[in-house]
């Protein structure tokens, strides 16, 4: 089983920031943390890495239920989903599979709620 999903895009890196950032809203997703591996890596080893960054996406209803079922599952939060450069003109988009990440946590209650945020996850991407 893959951990992620993903999609490539033909679009620029700035405008697939914003899109991903819209549909994450349509399904109910902040992004609470935003972080930035090109500046990241090149202020603390000084090199050189393609735009790459990690979006920390919550939906809170879901991220409330996920934490009364499970008190320790805040260290699997934010859902994170990337984006990154794949080559010239493109940027390609990847979100974290939470049914596959789960499923080192052994409650079975979790099962629905990963399964539904996944589908959002899903649809996220898809839609891009």
């Amino acid at each position: 089983m893959s951990y992620y999903f993903s999609k490539t895009l033909n679009l620029d890196f700035d405008q697939a920031i914003t899109k991903v950032t819209d549909e994450l809203k349509k399904e109910g997703f902040g992004v609470l943390t935003e972080i930035d591996v090109q500046k990241t890596l090149k202020e603390k080893l000084d090199v050189d890495f393609r735009r790459y960054r990690i979006l920390g996406a919550c939906n809170p209803p879901f991220a409330y239920q996920a934490l009364l079922a499970e008190d320790k599952i805040g260290a699997m939060l934010p859902c994170n989903v990337i984006v990154q450069e794949a080559g010239p003109g493109q940027v390609e988009v990847a979100a974290i599979d939470p049914i596959a990440s789960m499923q080192a946590v052994n409650n079975p209650s979790l099962g629905d709620i990963a399964h539904q945020v996944q589908a959002k996850l899903k649809k996220v991407v898809d839609s891009l």
